[in-house]
């Protein structure tokens, strides 16, 4: 997996909640075995017409989005099946950042991003932002008000940047620190595993592995 440091680009928005991984990705879209090739599938039913042109209306079709990297979103982004395609699907689309907001406090609290979802996006290099509903209304602001609007994050610093011609405006999130070294080294679990390797090889040398059976 590539490491994550920072990354710059053109933000675009989905003002939609509760997208599910069926909205991402299409149930017909699974059938492959490859790991490659979902890109142009993402949100497909939105993004295409019944005739297979791409839809005029869907917001993320809009030219000044084209180059697009960074998605800013609405609560509970990625519920729905536990699909790994769903993720796949938007880092192959381009996407390097997801930016959702939380609501509410303690047990009304709805996230920002489904718990499979988060997990599946730290595993394939994707950084999800979880800010306040306050925040993310001012992205959405920004975002519409003016046109490439570039965002950049600093995944050390956990820091949000907009880069307005106004000048910047910055965002502070929180991040699970074993996550965040995972992307910042650039490992994924099979990854972080193998770095241990000697260890594990030396233990099963050391340890009788076979299993004795149990006399009657």
């Amino acid at each position: 997996m590539e490491a994550f440091t920072t990354h710059r680009g053109i933000l675009a928005p989905l003002d939609r909640a509760n997208v599910d991984t069926d909205q991402i990705i299409p149930k017909q879209f699974l059938k492959s075995i490859k790991r490659t090739g979902f890109g142009p599938s993402a949100f497909f039913d939105w993004r295409y017409t019944l005739e297979g042109k791409p839809n005029p209306e869907f917001e993320l079709n809009e030219p000044r989005y084209e180059q697009r990297s960074l998605l800013v979103t609405r609560n509970n982004f990625g519920c729905g099946s536990s699909r790994e395609h769903a993720v796949w699907s938007l880092a192959q689309d381009g996407y390097k950042v997801i930016i959702a907001p939380y609501r509410g406090e303690g047990n009304d609290r709805v996230p920002g991003f489904a718990d499979i979802f988060k997990n599946n996006c730290s595993k394939n290099g994707v950084v999800t932002v979880e800010l306040s509903e306050e925040e993310v209304e001012e992205i959405f602001q920004a975002v519409y008000g003016e046109e490439g609007l570039e965002a950049s994050l600093d995944l050390e610093a956990q820091v949000l940047t907009l880069h307005t011609s106004a000048g910047e405006t910055t965002f502070s999130f929180e991040y699970d620190p074993s996550v965040k070294n995972k992307l910042l080294l650039g490992l994924d679990d099979i990854e972080e595993s193998l770095q241990y390797l000697d260890d594990i090889t030396g233990f099963e040398t050391s340890h009788d592995t076979y299993i004795h059976p149990v006399e009657a």
